[in-house]
């Protein structure tokens, strides 16, 4: 049986003041499916970089695994898709039929072998890429964010694909995925790192309840700091005032008591002081090391402009887009004041080039149909992508937003600070999708234009994210492929399909 032992591994990469992992110590067995869950930046790809010894790490790893990781590094997109197998896998001609067995599971039309890899969809590429990592079966798989670019259909056959294998390691922010697919969790938090068994909502259950007893902790020991602190001052006065009273002739007269022996009482009551002292002290650090770990979910705001604009912001009638031979489907929809409107369908089927089309963005297509938009709107448009170059401060100022109102929403998105001043593309990819939804959320808006917002992004800033949207009811037309932003949102929903 296949084991991986973590020993006493601390971590950090240069640019960091503490360490990212401290002298961390996991038992992993490889018949485990494990679920890989933590706030963004926390170091989860880090992991599974130090578990393929791309990092360098104080401590040991050991294992008689070997390790598998998606996504593959594809250096030439140009080339067939057999080629590319060939040059990742090393198989031979012969040998291909591994992978075709793999992408059969995956519902993968073989014929794909013969398409350049550029070519393929990105559910594609994703299948391809994880059939690829299965055809070792003596393997063990590192799968790293692979939903973000499938639709509900493909989230939905990958899971079942990885249902049926034996241990892996991925990381995901869809619970969904997550609770169909792993039975132990490896939780990263703020400041060690949880297993649990079960999966994504045995997580979530004990983890919420553990943050909540953490803070009824809080409190409690803020009520005992404050007695402490009291008594310890109590007794600190006392001890001065009576050193004070030894020098004075009429006190020693009147009392008839020794010199010496006020002076031996004062310093034992000093002497008490100070150890009740210690002990506020003591309480403080042991308490902080386990709040620590309390997640603050703290309550994120969009700028939101409510004006007297018509109650009809978007009414799309009868509209196709043609390009060579890319037709979208023929869709209407209306987006109405204060109501959330989900754009629905398969990858592929052209929800983007609709929303770029709406917004008047230049694009190669004929246009049958109308779309009509409301004048004078304020439009905030969060981009599928994360291209964004830059300081954050520069991008508030390229966008004329106000930069502390960003930064403060990165902070509430549990952001680190050490990163406001960092180029935005040396970020990872959830930080980055962290920096593109704080621009969105601190511009002034009348409508929103979010394509696919929880992408990279971890569970609790998703979670922050729903609960925006349904407490203020903002006016959105919205792509996403995670059913329970979906379900929780939406006012409307549009299903495209051909």
């Amino acid at each position: 049986m296949g084991t991986i032992q973590i020993e006493n591994v601390s971590f950090k990469y240069d640019q960091m003041m503490d360490n990212l992992f401290d002298s961390l110590n996991l038992k992993i067995d490889e018949s485990w499916k494990l679920g890989l869950i933590g706030r963004n930046g926390r170091g989860k790809t880090t992991l599974l970089k130090m578990l393929l010894g791309q990092l360098k790490y104080s401590g040991q790893i050991i294992s008689n695994l070997n390790f598998y990781y998606y996504p593959q590094t594809v250096v030439n997109k140009d080339l067939l898709t057999v080629e590319v197998v060939k040059e990742i896998t090393q198989l031979e001609d012969y040998e291909l039929w591994k992978i075709e067995v793999e992408l059969d599971k995956l519902k993968v039309d073989p014929n794909v072998f013969q398409q350049q890899f550029s070519t393929l969809s990105p559910g594609e590429r994703t299948k391809v890429l994880l059939a690829i990592m299965f055809v070792d079966e003596s393997g063990f798989q590192l799968i790293d964010e692979p939903t973000n670019h499938l639709d509900i259909e493909g989230r939905q056959i990958v899971a079942d694909y990885l249902k049926s294998k034996k241990g892996f390691i991925v990381i995901s922010h869809d619970k969904s995925f997550l609770n169909s697919v792993i039975d132990h969790v490896i939780s990263i938090n703020r400041s060690d790192v949880s297993v649990y068994k079960g999966n994504f909502d045995t997580w979530q259950a004990q983890w919420e309840l553990k943050n909540q007893t953490e803070a009824e902790e809080k409190e409690q020991l803020q009520k005992d700091i404050n007695r402490l602190h009291e008594t310890a001052v109590k007794r600190e006065n006392w001890s001065r005032q009576t050193e004070a009273h030894k020098n004075r002739k009429q006190y020693h007269e009147k009392v008839h008591l020794d010199k010496g022996f006020i002076g031996t009482k004062a310093a034992k009551m000093m002497k008490k002081a100070k150890t009740a002292e210690n002990r506020v002290n003591t309480a403080i650090d042991e308490k902080k090391k386990l709040l620590k770990n309390i997640e603050i979910e703290a309550h994120i705001q969009l700028n939101y402009e409510k004006k007297n604009h018509p109650d009809l912001f978007v009414q799309v009638e009868n509209l196709t887009l043609r390009h060579d031979k890319i037709v979208t489907p023929e869709v209407s929809f209306k987006v109405k004041r204060d109501h959330v409107v989900a754009l629905v369908g398969p990858n592929g089927i052209g929800k983007t080039t609709i929303f770029r089309q709406i917004l008047g963005i230049s694009q190669p297509f004929t246009q049958d149909g109308n779309i009509r938009v409301a004048n004078n709107l304020k439009i905030s448009y969060l981009r599928q992508d994360n291209e964004l170059e830059g300081t954050i401060r520069q991008l508030t100022e390229q966008k004329q937003i106000n930069s502390e109102l960003v930064f403060s929403n990165l902070r509430k998105l549990g952001f680190e600070r050490h990163l406001f001043e960092q180029p935005v593309e040396k970020m990872s990819q959830g930080q980055r999708r962290k920096v593109a939804l704080a621009l969105s959320l601190s511009e002034v808006a009348n409508l929103y234009f979010w394509d696919e917002p929880l992408n990279y992004l971890d569970v609790i800033t998703r979670q922050q994210v729903i609960a925006a949207i349904q407490k203020q009811h903002p006016t959105m037309l919205l792509i996403d492929h995670d059913q329970d932003l979906i379900d929780a949102v939406s006012s409307v929903k549009v299903n495209l399909h051909h």
